[in-house]
């Protein structure tokens, strides 16, 4: 009698990882059914052709299928990218918050609004101006704030901030698809879509079943990062030799690789804890910086001498990811014992 509803309800948890399915889905299709059937066979038969999973249904079962994949409570560790996700997102975010320290003190030197700066050289002197650039400026701060919010597990606020960071951008994209002429500061659809858009999707990882972030060592990397990053840029931009800047897709493949370099002790260390997921992060890193760089080697080809450039990039990174690798591959095959996997409850209802 209730064969195709309980058909269509079993199609939709589907969705959910297949160890979830093996303990719980006679429990779930049982509470679905008790939510539908009224025991009045007449009333029964009909509902069980008309009737189906509702929207709120379907979207917490997908709710609970996304905290599920990407590293919950009761996760078996073939699960970790979940961590490697929350950990590749908020590591964009640290270079989104440097690259806004740039060019909030751009703004600053080439006003001349503190008085003992050098006089600002000619990269810094020759900026985009006017509401767009005004705009630029705003969305670059708002990305401190995102990373800060994130860190700190202010996960609803960091997402809400961090959908309207991606609008300003997608704007000026399609004004430049409809008349030509993108705004100056913006970058093009690759760089909106990897670097803007994908991390702000991927916030779904950072919810409530997810284990915590860490604080202090984020927090305590956005200094090291300005430092350790921007520091070297500020010092070629002072002594006007920016001609011996990587551009930024170059730029993501050497942090990349650097950073791979000087994981990979640990990564060979099979003492170190926890090793395996920052070695799955960073091979995440590098694989979204490796695409960058792949999709913009089509803006150099009439330039041998930069496609060489970009290439020897993209080996480079290759090599330092081969070092991190296979410590990557450990962390998702490490049998683990789960803890008591997440009851269906909340969906059911």
């Amino acid at each position: 009698m209730s064969g195709d509803l309980e058909r269509r309800y079993r199609r939709v948890l589907r969705l959910l990882p297949r160890w979830y399915r093996e303990q719980w889905e006679q429990d779930m299709v049982a509470a679905f059914l008790d939510g539908w059937l009224t025991g009045d066979p007449e009333a029964d038969d009909y509902i069980s052709v008309a009737a189906g999973p509702g929207c709120a249904e379907i979207a917490s079962v997908i709710g609970l299928a996304v905290r599920l994949h990407l590293g919950g409570p009761g996760t078996p560790r073939r699960h970790a990218w979940g961590q490697a996700i929350r950990r590749a997102v908020l590591a964009v975010l640290l270079m989104h918050a440097v690259l806004a320290v740039d060019v909030l003190v751009s703004l600053v030197w080439r006003h001349r609004l503190v008085g003992w700066l050098p006089a600002p050289p000619g990269s810094v002197v020759v900026a985009p101006t006017g509401v767009w650039a005004t705009v630029y400026c705003l969305v670059s701060a708002a990305w401190v704030v995102v990373f800060l919010t994130l860190a700190l597990r202010d996960y609803r606020t960091a997402r809400v901030l961090g959908a309207l960071c991606v609008v300003p951008g997608l704007i000026a994209l399609l004004q430049a698809h409809f008349t030509g002429m993108l705004p100056a500061p913006f970058g093009p659809w690759v760089f909106w879509v990897m670097v803007d858009l994908a991390p702000v999707l991927a916030m779904a990882a950072f919810h409530r079943d997810a284990p915590p972030v860490a604080r202090r060592p984020w927090l305590l990397a956005l200094p090291a990062g300005c430092v350790l990053v921007y520091g070297p840029v500020l010092a070629l931009q002072v002594t006007d030799n920016v001609a011996w800047l990587p551009d930024f897709s170059g730029l993501c493949c050497i942090l990349a690789a650097l950073a791979c370099l000087v994981h990979a002790p640990r990564a060979w260390s099979r003492r170190a804890a926890g090793s395996g997921l920052w070695s799955l992060t960073l091979v995440l890193l590098a694989a979204v910086a490796g695409a960058y760089r792949l999709v913009s080697l089509t803006d150099f080809l009439d330039d041998p001498h930069l496609t060489a450039v970009s290439l020897a990039e993209l080996l480079i990174l290759l090599a330092a990811v081969a070092l991190v690798a296979p410590d990557a591959a450990r962390a998702q095959t490490a049998a683990a014992t789960p803890a008591p996997p997440l009851r269906p409850n909340a969906v059911a209802g």
